[in-house]
């Protein structure tokens, strides 16, 4: 097979780029490894940026998002009962919208469905070759399916294939610099068919961290600061409603239904990650292929949606105006706003969740910086700035 872009990865970043370069008349192919179903069966974020609803409204697939997403005007943090409303309309006039990452793969499939794409799910990704610029030689993506391998040349390869996918190793070892911090916690997840608390709800605990989420008005996300070593196993839905209670605030507890349906537990480990540079050659990476980060500032869908942003800008203007410089400028432009998105998420982190190594001098200064949150509205309106998303 031929095409103009081959994007490895049928998440929401593979799918959203699909979408925008079919808007702007470029041929393109997905591959995803797994099916349809596991995909839409991932429980991912819920929290989008205003930018992040602008980018599905120019993708023609934000329709559900206007009718069924949550706007919130603020969130709360929780310091051991100690509150502060984060105002963020008032402070930045933007809100956030509360729509499940899984509902967007689903607005997206629906939108490629309508549009005849090109989508080949079960194709485990082999290979990604020629991405140098050698004369004479294809960019291409080797996959297998059904136990035979297929091969599709592309004049570019998109990496939306998440943390563990192959695109991210094809940039040789003596380019690829990666940094990381693996975080000495995890956080046990559940979601469950019960009305969410009214507002988003981050809690500090002498026990550990809470956080209080949503995806729907009538699905709610929560989540515990577990060891990183935890096991799911060790964990019943009444025990880990127990837990919560005792984390967040006491009127909020004492209100929260907890005998619905429960959909899903699972823990999660916290890591921040950056790989740099996010282009070489023909090879271009974006989302979780490039970067993770900590779902504290809830940033990790709407840097994936960011990176779609400008790689499919880069694109057009190459495709349709002749024009390369976006491509030669995608990865310091991409990384510009990946870099203060992982300081906004390693900074929220630092102060919200019980690290168990922090000394007594560093636990003062997580309540340090709470005070000031609570003191200076300055700071208050950085939070609130980041938190909606710092513009494209």
């Amino acid at each position: 097979m031929k095409t103009q872009v081959a994007i490895v990865g049928g998440g929401p970043a593979g799918l959203l780029l699909s979408q925008l370069l079919h808007l702007s008349g470029i041929e393109n192919i997905v591959l995803e490894r797994r099916s349809r179903d596991y995909v839409l069966s991932r429980i991912r974020a819920g929290v989008l940026e205003s930018g992040t609803v602008q980018v599905l409204n120019d993708a023609d697939v934000g329709g559900r998002v206007a009718r069924e997403g949550q706007p919130h005007e603020g969130v709360e943090l929780s310091w051991h009962d100690e509150r502060l409303r984060i105002d963020l309309e008032a402070l930045t006039g933007e809100t956030v919208t509360v729509y499940g990452q899984t509902e967007v793969t689903r607005d997206l499939y629906d939108a490629g469905d309508a549009r005849g794409a090109e989508i080949v799910h079960e194709a485990a990704v082999k290979r990604i070759e020629d991405i140098e610029g050698i004369e004479g030689s294809t960019p291409s993506v080797v996959y297998e399916k059904n136990g035979a391998e297929h091969r599709v040349e592309a004049d570019f390869v998109a990496g939306c294939d998440g943390f563990h996918g192959p695109a991210r190793q094809t940039i040789p070892d003596s380019v690829r610099r990666e940094f990381e911090r693996v975080y000495p916690f995890g956080w046990l997840g559940l979601l469950s068919r019960t009305p969410p608390a009214p507002e988003l709800i981050y809690a500090t605990h002498e026990r550990g961290f809470a956080l209080c989420s949503m995806r729907s008005d009538s699905i709610s996300r929560y989540y515990v600061q577990v060891p990183a070593s935890e096991k799911i196993e060790d964990w019943s839905a009444d025990r880990f409603w127990e837990e919560l209670r005792r984390r967040i605030p006491a009127d909020v507890a004492d209100t929260m239904v907890t005998d619905g349906e429960v959909l899903e537990m699972s823990v999660a480990p916290l890591r921040s990650f950056v790989c740099e540079p996010m282009r070489h050659g023909s090879l271009f990476l974006a989302g979780d292929a490039a970067h993770i980060v900590p779902p504290t500032g809830a940033k990790g869908l709407n840097l994936a949606v960011s990176d779609v942003y400008y790689l499919h800008r880069a694109f057009d203007l190459f495709f349709n105006h002749g024009k390369s410089d976006g491509l030669d400028g995608y990865s310091d432009q991409a990384l510009s706003r990946v870099w203060k998105a992982e300081r906004f998420s390693w900074t929220m982190t630092s102060m919200l969740n019980d690290f168990p190594h922090y000394d007594p001098i560093e636990k003062r200064m997580q309540k340090a910086e709470f005070d000031y949150l609570t003191r200076a509205e300055t700071a208050r309106r950085g939070l609130a700035e980041n938190y909606i998303g710092l513009p494209f």
